[in-house]
């Protein structure tokens, strides 16, 4: 390799003892075994309680990815109020709270209400004190029965609609010009309103 102009000289330095600083992968039946350890003591840990928390059912982000659902950060205040959950009670049964999430769609507000509902109605809550249960507790029946440890699964809110013929009504439907003029009609709102009251106004002092 030649040098050319006012370069800098290359100092290469092949003499690197590389073999005792390369990273293998030998070890991972250990770590799989580590890992499975780990689970179990965790479990054990946890006693019968779930052994992940339960999380919200949300569209990905992008158009890209959005038919696709997902868990998201927490369930919203909102959400809670419509299933009967205090946002203090919830972290103590294992649901997780964002209070910064919206809900921007009925639709999935009401998937995650459900969701709620499903978890609050199979949910057994020990007593601390087993002669003294509080109210919330679950009944010594309930407490006898069996249950299960494993996290309910992300609903399916997105069904593949079948093929069907289009419609001459939808031919006929303009979307861009229907967004365009609901856009304009938005923003010329208040200026309309005004103009209105101030053309009222002109007429009655007319009429007096």
């Amino acid at each position: 390799m030649g040098f050319a102009h006012n370069n800098v000289l290359h100092a290469n330095h092949f003499r690197k003892d590389w073999q005792r600083r390369v990273r293998t992968w030998f070890d991972q039946p250990g770590r799989k075994l580590r890992r499975r350890n780990a689970r179990k003591t965790k479990a054990a840990t946890l006693g019968v309680r779930p052994l992940n928390l339960l999380r919200p059912a949300v569209r990905a982000q992008t158009v890209r990815y959005n038919r696709k659902v997902r868990e998201g950060r927490g369930f919203t205040l909102a959400e809670l109020k419509e299933a009967g959950i205090g946002r203090k009670e919830a972290r103590g049964v294992g649901i997780v709270v964002d209070h910064r999430r919206r809900n921007l769609s009925e639709e999935g507000k009401k998937v995650n209400v459900e969701r709620l509902k499903a978890y609050k109605a199979r949910l057994v809550v020990f007593p601390r004190k087993a002669g003294k249960p509080k109210k919330g507790d679950s009944s010594a029946d309930e407490l006898k029965a069996s249950f299960t440890r494993d996290s309910l699964a992300l609903p399916d809110i997105s069904p593949a609609e079948p093929p069907r013929k289009i419609t001459a009504a939808e031919r006929e439907f303009q979307a861009y010009k229907t967004l365009r003029t609901a856009r304009a009609n938005a923003r010329h709102e208040g200026a309309r309103k005004a103009r209105a009251a101030k053309k009222e106004e002109e007429e009655a002092a007319k009429k007096k």
